[in-house]
């Protein structure tokens, strides 16, 4: 979609082209929270970031500062929309996980009603 948005790529199917709104549609009915996931992924891709699926590690995205193979990501991503009820333990989870592979996690948090507002949240372990 980001591609297809920064008129990089074409994406045809069956000798048609097809449109970005069409493109949005599909995903939208295939991906869950897609229009929150494609708002951050845009967001941190346009601030210059290389964004991965995060999958492995538990959450939405890995960012990398310049790419894999290159830098180790030091952020794990999970989206959220604002209004969203989230479990603190799922947040504890992902956390422990991140901390033991040596990334920090940010919640981004999407604000729907508010033209898809982004929020950024920044946990960090912390030893009285």
């Amino acid at each position: 979609m980001y591609l297809l948005e920064k008129n990089v790529i074409e994406i045809w199917s069956k000798g048609r082209r097809i449109s970005k709104d069409e493109l949005h549609s599909i995903a939208s009915r295939l991906i869950e929270k897609f229009d929150e996931l494609y708002t951050v992924y845009r967001d941190l891709r346009e601030r210059g970031f290389v964004v991965r699926r995060g999958l492995k590690f538990g959450c939405d995205y890995l960012v990398y500062r310049f790419g894999p193979g290159i830098d180790h990501a030091p952020y794990g991503v999970e989206v959220l929309d604002l209004g969203e009820k989230f479990d603190p333990i799922a947040i504890v989870r992902m956390g422990r996980l991140l901390h033991s592979v040596r990334k920090k996690l940010i919640l981004a948090l999407v604000d729907t009603s508010n033209h898809n507002k982004i929020n950024y949240v920044l946990f960090t372990w912390w030893k009285p």
